[in-house]
């Protein structure tokens, strides 16, 4: 007779229960991924990253034309067909081009356009800086005094000995 503390008999009940259980939940998390239909907020967030093909500069997500709606009823097939944010916008921009995007990719020639106006404000705060920092050299001597009170500084002092030659 075998008794309960033998390791195998415990073992065993324990694995099947851990792979019934396993089984159950990996199939029952695709079958609900599958049944799911996309979202308003789901189609809502591509589309606010995609420009109107006919109105200039307004979201997709807020266009009323009937272009938009046909877009936005693409989005959601194409979410529905299990494709993802990028797969989606990379399709809106082959078939229409990088206009349709909201926020242009920042690889090759669009790099300048990123990097650009940076750089050209460091420049620009750079050349003003040296500007003023001229100016202020040019209105202070050496010596920390302003330009004006250095000249009648010398002034006073030379007639300041002037008079007390005569005195000598």
């Amino acid at each position: 007779m075998k008794s309960y503390t033998d390791s195998s008999c415990v073992i065993r009940p324990l694995t099947i229960i851990g792979l019934v259980l396993l089984l159950t939940f990996s199939v029952f998390g695709e079958t609900a991924a599958q049944g799911d239909e996309p979202t308003e907020d789901e189609v809502n967030t591509i589309a606010e990253q995609l420009y109107c093909p006919v109105c200039e500069n307004v979201p997709l997500d807020v266009c009323g034309t009937q272009a938009c709606a046909q877009w936005r009823a693409t989005i959601r097939k194409k979410l529905a067909a299990g494709w993802n944010e990028k797969q989606i916008k990379q399709y809106f921009s082959n078939q229409y081009g990088v206009r349709v995007l909201a926020q242009p990719p920042t690889q090759g020639f669009n790099a300048l356009f990123w990097a650009l106006p940076p750089v050209a404000f460091l420049v620009s705060a750079f050349f003003v800086l040296r500007f003023i920092r001229n100016i202020r050299r040019k209105q202070q001597p050496a010596d920390g005094q302003p330009a004006a009170e250095q000249a009648n500084a010398d002034d006073y002092v030379a007639r300041l000995e002037r008079e007390l030659e005569q005195w000598r």
